[in-house]
Parts: C-alpha cells; structure tokens; sequence
C-alpha cells in the first residue's frame, strides 16, 4: 500500500508539473514565429566566393540583420532598408504593393502562423508583386493573389531560389525568372495564370521541382534555355502541362540539355485562354508535354495520363509556330531520347491537325507519342510500348535512365553580371523586355520590329512610353510601366530596341 501510495504522489507530481509548464508556455513562451530557422539559402551565400585558398569558405554563420515586416508596414521600405546579406521576415497581413529588389543577397521570407500567410494582393491594379534584378535574392512563403502581370518576376538576376509559394491569379506568369543563372524554383503551388504558370525564360542551369501548376494555360515552360531539370513536379488540368521549347526572335536562340523526369502530368485538358494570337494561344487542349525544336531533351519515369489531345508531341517550328520568322533559330528538335514513361488513356479526343492526321490512318484517337516534322538523332528505349506516330526514324536509346544526373546547379555562385555601359541596353532588353517582346513574332506585346516601325529614329519616344504606357490597341493587353527602371537603363534599351536586327 505504501509503495501504491508512493507511486500516485509521483504521478499526481508529474501532472502538476506538465500543466505547470504547458501554463508557463501559453503566458510566458515566446511566439513560434520566434522559432522559425534562417533559410537554409542563407547558410551557404559566401561558400565558393573567396580568392584566398588558404581559408575556409564554408562558414555557416548568418552575419546579416533580420528585418521584420508587420501587418500595415511595407515590405518595399524594409527591401530599401536593407544591406546585401540581410534577412526580411514579413509576417501574416495583406500587403497591396509592388516589390522591386534590385540589391544584392536579399532574403525574404514570410512567416506562417497558425495558417495565416502573409499575402500580396495586387487587387488585379498593380502589375507584379516581386520583380527582381539582385543576385542570390531568395523569396518563400508568401501568398500571391490577383495581379495583373506577374508574380515573381528576375530580370537578370543569377543564383536565385523561389520556393514553398502559393500563387494564384496573377496575370501573364506566374514565376518567371529571366535571363538568369543558377536557380531553383520548388514546392510551389499556382493555378489560374493566363500564359505560363512557371516559365524559365532564357536561362542557365535551372532546377524546377516538387511544383504543383494546375488550371494554367502553361504548367511549366522551359523556354530558350539551356542545363535545366524539371522533376517531381504535379502538372494537371492545365492546358498544356509541360512544355520545352524554342521561340523565335529571342535573343537566345537555343533551348538544350533539358531533363524532365519523375513528373505526373495529367488531365491537361483545359481550355485554352491564353491572350489572342500569344504563342501559347496556339497550344491546343489535351496536351502533357510539348516538346518543339528543343535539343536533347530527355523524358524518363514520368506518369503521362488523361490528356486528350496526345501524351507527348515533338514537333519542329514549321509545325509547331508556322509564322515564326528567325533564320538564326535551328528549327528542328534533335536528339530527343524517351525513356521508360507510364502513359495510358491520353489522345482520346484530339483536335485540329492531330486529329486530321489521325484520321488519315484511319483512327480517332490520338497517339501516346506524336512526332511531325524535322529532327535528327532521337532516339525511344521501346517504342512498342506506347502508341505512336511519326517515330519511324527514331532509333534504339543508348541510355536507360538519367540517376547519374541529380541537379544541374552549381556547385558554387556564379558571379553577378558586371555590366558596362555599353551593355545595360541589351541587358535591359534581355532581362525585361524580351519576355514579351520578339523580332519577327508575337509572344504577348507586339513584335520587336513593329516597335522600331512606329518609333523610327525616336528612342524618346520609347522612354516616354516605357515609363508611361498607353494601350492603344485592342487586340494586345495593357503593358504595364517600367518606371522603377534608371533614366540611363530606359535610354540604353530604347537604343537597343532600334538598332536590333534579325
């Protein structure tokens, strides 16, 4: 009995001093907020950059200030606040502001409490929520709703990481970085973006993984861009779900090396409504994956199922963009290699030239597989394992699979773009001009050439409207101002723009 009745007083004991502590921590503990880790990004922002062999360039230390933003604060004051190293912290509210860092290694991360995101609303008045032009900018967990025209955008900014961010409704894209070098763009979730849900546009070793796009016109572009994996990532109800490709009259004039792997790519079925006479306008519904004059591009271990139109489509530009006009874009996709995939039930209800060419073998239902127009070199480990079209040429696959390929990021930072005078014109083309604006063909504003017709020998003229645009024409949306643009950089680019040829 005294053992029992030692036993009950150690138990009751340890009852009391369980609610002790739960009390202590709901009226005296620190927020969990308080609790939350630096960024892993910020762990490693020096390693690789010291001259000095002798020292050790892996230090974990995080040097810089932590600046918060609250609720009814802007985040823009506290981007001009900070110094390149610094951490901003943005907490759960509504903030209604466009956000332009063009510093260098600025983190911003948002702060999740209890649910509650921090949350840019563009209120479907304010054209981006994040435009960047800063090396080694990171931006996380923030939700972005209602936007005009994008809501991540980099303009030339290179070792960027875009991740854990919910983005919906915000325009033309939804996470663009372009014209940079060394990203990541992971974990997020984006739906209703009227071009492409995440686009990487004229950049360089690039990892997109463990995204969710859905509802898009375009899940995930890889477009004019070179060493990129796209993995793991769930691309479904769009109107096409994957896309690598070349388009014409860009500054760069090849897309290669592209990886896409370990993907589900389902149900792509959506209505097209993308802006009319937009490239991606053209994209018909009931496509997985579009692959159209990209090199060596490689598809292996994905889940591909449910998209009407067919699976996968290969195509050349002839094909794929017929009124394209770039001599100095190689128009066919070579060596495309096709690994082991899942597919079943797509090509149920084609359209337009599919189905026309469909019926001319006598079926109605579109292929797994359909490959049109010219190429070299590509290459299928079975062929007989999908149904096809257009493959007559393809040989056997000298690879069975891509696991000695686990990131195509560097393994150190790449230096920041040093630009001369001289350069700031084309760099300011390529990083913010060149997402819309083509020589010779239509993305989403007017071509190039038609902006050197109207302005003629007026580089003034192009200033003016750069800083204050007018839509003049109905059949092109509004082009948002680029007036946080220097006076030096507007005049650099509008001399660009009327001195570009083909």
């Amino acid at each position: 009995m005294k053992i029992k009745s030692i036993l009950l007083k150690i138990m009751g004991a340890l009852i009391l001093l369980a609610i002790g502590i739960y009390i202590g921590k709901v009226r005296f503990g620190n927020s969990t907020a308080e609790t939350i880790p630096l960024p892993s990004t910020l762990k490693y922002r020096n390693i690789g950059l010291s001259q000095d062999t002798t020292q050790t360039d892996s230090s974990e230390e995080f040097k810089g200030n932590i600046i918060e933003v609250k609720k009814g604060a802007s985040i823009q004051a506290a981007v001009k606040e900070a110094k390149p190293g610094d951490l901003i912290r943005v907490y759960p509210g509504t903030y209604s502001e466009n956000v332009y860092i063009d510093k260098d290694n600025i983190s911003l991360q948002g702060i999740v409490i209890n649910g509650e995101w921090p949350t840019l609303d563009g209120k479907k008045e304010i054209n981006d929520a994040f435009l960047y032009s800063g090396n080694g900018i990171l931006i996380e967990n923030f939700k972005i709703i209602n936007y005009k025209g994008n809501g991540i955008m980099g303009q030339a900014g290179n070792n960027f990481v875009i991740r854990n961010n919910w983005i919906i409704d915000t325009g033309v894209y939804g996470i663009f970085p372009q014209y940079g070098k060394n990203g990541l763009v992971a974990h997020n979730v984006l739906s209703k973006i009227a071009d492409a849900a995440i686009y990487v546009g004229m950049c360089d070793n690039v990892d997109v993984l463990h995204n969710e796009v859905f509802n898009n016109v375009a899940g995930i572009e890889i477009e004019n861009s070179r060493h990129c994996l796209v993995e793991n990532n769930y691309a479904h109800n769009n109107t096409g779900g994957i896309l690598a490709f070349v388009t014409p009259g860009l500054p760069i004039k090849t897309t290669f090396d592209v990886i896409i792997r370990n993907n589900f790519v389902v149900d792509n079925n959506h209505e097209n409504f993308g802006a009319p006479g937009s490239t991606v306008a053209g994209i018909p519904a009931g496509t997985g994956i579009l692959i159209m004059a990209a090199d060596d591009v490689i598809v292996e271990n994905n889940i591909i199922t449910g998209n009407n139109n067919t699976g996968i489509t290969i195509v050349d530009l002839a094909t794929g963009a017929p009124k394209a006009n770039d001599p100095n874009s190689e128009p066919n996709p070579d060596r495309v290699v096709i690994l082991d995939n899942t597919m079943f039930e797509n090509g149920n209800e084609p359209t337009g030239e599919i189905k026309a060419i469909m019926l001319t073998q006598l079926d109605t239902k579109g292929p797994d597989i359909f490959a049109y127009g010219g190429g070299t070199g590509s290459t299928i480990r079975d062929k007989h394992k999908y149904r096809t079209f257009g493959l007559d040429d393809y040989g056997q696959a000298q690879i069975t699979d891509t696991k000695d390929v686990t990131t195509f990021l560097l393994d150190k930072p790449v230096p920041a773009r040093s630009v001369s005078k001289k350069e700031l014109g084309e760099l300011t083309y390529y990083g913010v001009c060149a997402g819309c604006h083509a020589f010779g063909s239509r993305l989403i504003g007017p071509p190039t050439d038609i902006i050197q017709a109207i302005h003629n020998n007026n580089p003034q003229g192009i200033v003016d409207y750069i800083s204050n645009p007018k839509n003049l024409r109905d059949d092109y949306p509004e082009m948002p101002p680029q007036d946080y643009l220097s006076d030096e950089a507007k005049m650099a680019v509008a001399e660009y723009i009327l001195a570009m040829k083909e």
